[in-house]
């Protein structure tokens, strides 16, 4: 069964005006248009509260009218039995999918993996602490591993850390740019840089970044004057380290960034951010998919809350490449498949669609271009998607067709990982203490949205 889906843009600060507007249009998935300040940022399909997805046509779903209550109220229909297996607890969509557009920085964060998030949540719960509490960090018991494909040209992130010798070049670079002054303010940066070739080091070195206060901000005229530079070698660095002076003046965690792997994705590239990975996408349009958690810890480049402690524990300190994962393609068909159950998302990107996609779970179509037909392996159902249409594909298809021309994304369950193991009871105990809903990110600040 095909279940058309609807929604309203989330809208932060940092969002990009009119980007998903133009990306989808406005007779779809879409139902708000754009309309000034505050930006549309995200437009979320799946089954988390904090933007529950509309049914767009309730005769199906029995009269219910959104994906959550209709998962609540029949998961065997609407999730099925692999899906109900990735996690235990109550009914629901392992993922959520998302249209995201940004035009300024989201905060540097990291998100736990499930042995973290069990006890994480487990003992802010034994505290007492409120579900919708500012400071806490873990909001449920699961992880929250993530998929980023880019639909504009480029798209500029963050992620992970670069090896120390690429550090002290740059560092260097930063140095020699400086005046005498500069270097003056730079010397307790650089000594603790050179200091940071092993783990223990780096985490000395992000700990004195997010509590020195005033020695990092002394650092600011130096920063600026190597990011007006645009060197050929550090172009991005530059680019991307004068973006966030502009949107964060007074942020030492400008300092993490030269730190990090500096990602430029072209249309179609995917970056895959696991467990512990630092992360933060700085400016583009893109097709996210994640595990529907609420689990972030922020670094920095936000006006949230930062325990730095606790960032320090499950933060990945380890030099890697880019997490940039390259896709299965098979005709017309790029599949990003991660390492965890919860999902993974297919792309039929072509002029003339005559394709198979796997369906082993429910999924979530979403067509950005052109014009293509669904037809459904397990009902026979067909269903044809114009541009900015989404729909829920229920889990007894088995597998869905796609004739036409056009850019289809289908987000599924992924059925290579194996499952992961059941989680602890705490993951439906209930907080120590009530808590009214929560609300998301101010309209007016350069903020992310929680999930």
């Amino acid at each position: 069964m095909f279940v058309p889906l609807e929604n309203t843009p989330m809208r932060y600060a940092w969002g990009a005006e009119g980007a998903i507007s133009d990306l989808l249009g406005t007779g779809g998935a879409l139902t708000e248009p754009e309309r000034g300040a505050p930006r549309q940022a995200e437009l979320w399909f799946g089954t988390h509260d904090g933007s529950p997805t509309r049914v767009a046509s309730p005769e199906l779903t029995g009269g219910v009218a959104t994906l959550r209550d209709w998962v609540a109220a029949e998961p065997d229909l609407a999730l099925g039995e692999r899906a109900l297996g990735v996690h235990a607890g109550p009914p629901r969509l392992p993922y959520l999918l998302k249209v995201l557009a940004a035009a300024k920085p989201l905060s540097l964060q990291v998100h736990p993996n499930l042995a973290e998030a069990r006890a994480g949540f487990a003992a802010e719960n034994a505290a007492g602490v409120p579900i919708d509490a500012p400071h806490r960090n873990y909001r449920d018991a699961l992880h929250k591993p993530e998929l980023l494909v880019a639909l504009s040209e480029t798209m500029s992130a963050l992620a992970g850390f670069r090896e120390p010798t690429e550090v002290r070049d740059l560092v260097d670079s930063i140095v020699e740019a400086a005046d005498a002054r500069g270097r003056a303010a730079l010397e307790p940066f650089v000594t603790r840089v050179a200091a940071a070739d092993s783990e223990a080091g780096m985490r000395d070195l992000l700990e004195w970044i997010l509590t020195s206060g005033e020695p990092a901000a002394r650092a600011a005229d130096a920063l600026d004057a190597w990011s007006a530079q645009e060197t050929e070698e550090y172009a991005r660095e530059q680019r991307n380290l004068a973006r966030i002076r502009a949107e964060f003046p007074g942020d030492a965690s400008a300092l993490t960034a030269l730190l990090m792997n500096h990602v430029v994705l072209h249309r179609g590239e995917a970056l895959y951010v696991r467990a512990g990975v630092l992360h933060a996408y700085l400016e583009g349009l893109g097709i996210e998919v994640m595990a529907a958690s609420d689990n972030v810890l922020r670094g920095g480049l936000t006006v949230k809350h930062v325990d730095v402690p606790e960032l320090l524990r499950i933060l990945d300190v380890a030099p890697t490449p880019p997490p940039v994962l390259a896709p299965g393609v098979r005709g017309n068909i790029a599949a990003f498949v991660p390492s965890e159950p919860d999902f993974m998302l297919q792309r039929a990107h072509a002029e003339g669609l005559d394709d198979e996609l796997v369906c082993a779970g429910p999924g979530i179509a979403l067509c950005v271009a052109g014009s293509v037909r669904l037809e459904g392996a397990g009902s026979g159902e067909s269903k044809l998607l114009g541009r900015g249409d989404a729909v829920y594909v229920t889990p007894d298809e088995g597998s869905v067709r796609l004739r036409g021309r056009g850019d289809v994304l289908l987000a599924t369950i992924n059925p290579y990982a194996v499952a992961a193991e059941p989680a602890a009871p705490a993951e439906s105990a209930e907080p120590a203490a009530s808590a009214a809903p929560r609300e998301h990110a101010g309209a007016g600040r350069a903020e992310d949205s929680q999930a």
